[in-house]
């Protein structure tokens, strides 16, 4: 992930589609993007940004963080942005691929995340891949009209990780 990104990056977090499940923050410019990718610090143990690419055009991000060695447990974050890679696999490719990073390379315990309960295609991706519905949190995402919903919380150890199919 460069300063070359910002763009791309910048193009979807405008995009409602790609936006409507994503807890968003404030709209950036792109200039305000190029700076948060040139500033990032370089990957490390607590923390991990992938690009990921298909056909040599990058169509999202997967992020590992929070990650603390004494724990063996981080948080995982995915987005794909570009919408004509949707519903091909990659999501659950990804998912499996940083998933298996986190377990070989991190010697993680456990990888979790949260999902809206609204969204089953993004659930569907997570059990394929081995994750289980751990609880609700109740009234923690809002969505594009402004309204409160739930979000779940999922969580993988490396012996529930399912081969790829």
């Amino acid at each position: 992930m460069g300063v070359d990104d910002a763009e791309a990056l910048w193009r979807w977090n405008h995009d409602a589609d790609v936006m409507r499940w994503m807890d968003e923050g404030y709209a950036e410019t792109v200039a305000q993007v190029a700076k948060w990718l040139e500033e990032r610090p370089p990957n490390a143990y607590g923390d991990v940004l992938f690009g990921v690419e298909a056909e040599k055009t990058l169509i999202g991000l997967v992020r590992l963080h929070g990650a603390e060695p004494e724990v063996g447990l981080a948080d995982m974050d995915i987005y794909l942005g570009e919408k004509d890679f949707w519903g091909r696999g990659f999501g659950t490719d990804t998912v499996r691929a940083v998933c298996l990073y986190g377990f070989r390379k991190m010697r993680l315990r456990k990888i979790t995340l949260t999902v809206a309960a609204e969204n089953v295609s993004a659930q569907r991706v997570y059990r394929k891949v081995g994750f289980v519905e751990e609880g609700r949190l109740r009234g923690t995402f809002r969505d594009a009209e402004g309204r409160w919903a739930d979000k779940l919380t999922m969580g993988l150890f490396e012996s529930e990780l399912t081969p790829t199919s």
